[in-house]
């Protein structure tokens, strides 16, 4: 890990399209921007654990998912005509 010490309005570059820049201090945190390229995914840490433990949460699924997935299903399809059926 590189540690660096930045003022207020200092940048770092990581790589050649990536710039960090310190936006202001305040107390024990500091606020930052990104500019980056469109395609590059920027995240925070703590979001993605979050996301990450969801997913393991809904994927254990009980005994009796099937059945409660597919009552919610057929209480969710709309009711559709036919434009023929009269």
């Amino acid at each position: 890990m590189l540690v660096l010490t930045r003022k207020s309005g200092e940048q770092v570059m990581i790589g050649d399209d990536i710039v960090v820049t310190i936006l202001e201090t305040r107390g024990d945190g500091i606020r930052i921007g990104i500019d980056a390229p469109r395609g590059v995914k920027i995240q925070r840490s703590e979001v993605v654990r979050a996301v990450e433990e969801a997913n393991v949460a809904a994927a254990e699924a009980g005994p009796d998912a099937e059945e409660r997935m597919k009552a919610f299903l057929a209480a969710a399809r709309p009711v559709t005509r036919r434009p023929d059926a009269e």
